[in-house]
């Protein structure tokens, strides 16, 4: 299964702009065992424990094969045009197998998926999607070892601020008694059910089922709280859905509609959107929602394959997706799982 990055997208995205471009692989400014000690001096500072620092760092060597997979996920900073098509990445990710999963997960966690939705206000059908998405509902979770990910992606240096803050608190994560065989993950240093980097593990995760640990590796409730804490920090409206499919008239002048705004993160996903108008706007132009959806919510226009293919009106919660993982083909088939799972 290929990893993509999890949440870490948007902040890849956010690193470049502080990072030299185009670094050389060959950017280490110190030996790996040196760049350690000054890793561990970090984290003893910061209240690690020196068992658990000891344990963690000790004999750890670089991971050729993750510097290999970094190289190959650079972020693409080239033109806006030539976007694959839409279609094909749907049917590979969206298929019969996992949407009947989606459905057989979502019958066996409904009541406490309930419980989520009135606690976050987030669908449960939109978490068991990134769910999926992430580890096919826990089936694979990543063989990489955290800590010798994290330790080679901020030795070789194109993002160390980055990497070593995770590898920082995956040290914390480590302190609170997680055991190293559990710290295993994708390359890029994501883990558990929900693929949580250490960051975001500290800050969101959730013991949902109160027995004193957030453990979103085993545990259905703590993987579902978690989801939905990260949706709604990420500013999900509760009773909005992500998108509503659209018919669009061929009289719609879509280059009049384009948006005049150069989004500072991901901009290769926005500029696929149109401008933010709302449903009663939109309606006025002849564009006629598939679905429920309230006039005076904002929305911008997608179409992924063009005028003659399905169109969608996106809300904020699409962008709330998008913060998961900066990729429009990602949220748009997280999207559309959830809309299977929940038919």
């Amino acid at each position: 299964m290929r990893f993509r990055f999890p949440i870490l997208a948007r902040l890849l995205s956010a690193a470049v702009a502080l990072s030299v471009a185009n670094t050389p692989v060959s950017a280490q400014r110190a030996p790996f065992s040196t760049y350690l000690e000054q890793v561990a001096a970090k984290a003893r500072s910061e209240g690690v424990s020196e068992s658990t620092i000891e344990r963690m760092l000790s004999g750890l060597t670089p991971n050729e094969r993750v510097m290999a997979l970094d190289s190959d996920n650079a972020p693409s900073t080239g033109s806006n045009r030539g976007f694959p098509p839409m279609a094909p990445y749907l049917e590979t990710h969206n298929t019969a197998s996992r949407i009947a999963a989606g459905r057989r997960m979502y019958n066996q966690v409904q009541p406490l998926a309930a419980e989520v939705q009135r606690r976050y206000g987030v669908p449960p059908e939109v978490l068991l999607a990134i769910w999926g998405h992430e580890t096919n509902y826990g089936s694979y979770k990543g063989n990489f070892d955290l800590a010798r990910s994290l330790a080679t992606l901020a030795w070789e240096g194109r993002r160390r601020e980055l990497f070593e803050r995770e590898l920082i608190d995956l040290l914390k994560i480590a302190d609170r008694g997680v055991p190293r065989s559990q710290l295993v993950g994708s390359w890029a240093g994501a883990f558990g059910n929900p693929q949580f980097l250490p960051s975001v593990y500290l800050r969101l995760a959730v013991d949902g089922d109160g027995d004193g640990a957030a453990d979103i590796w085993n545990s259905e409730a703590d993987t579902l709280n978690s989801i939905a804490n990260y949706f709604r920090d990420a500013g999900w409206r509760p009773g909005q859905p992500w998108a509503v499919r659209a018919y669009v008239p061929n009289s719609v002048n879509r280059a009049a509609l384009e948006s005049s705004v150069n989004a500072p993160v991901c901009p290769r996903v926005h500029v696929r959107h149109s401008r933010w108008m709302t449903v009663r706007e939109w309606k006025q132009l002849g564009v006629i929602p598939r679905a429920p959806i309230a006039d005076d919510a904002m929305v911008a226009l997608f179409e992924p394959d063009g005028p003659a293919a399905p169109g969608y009106l996106l809300t904020q919660n699409y962008r709330v997706i998008l913060e998961y993982n900066c990729s429009n083909y990602y949220a748009m088939s997280v999207g559309l799982l959830s809309d299977e799972i929940a038919r």
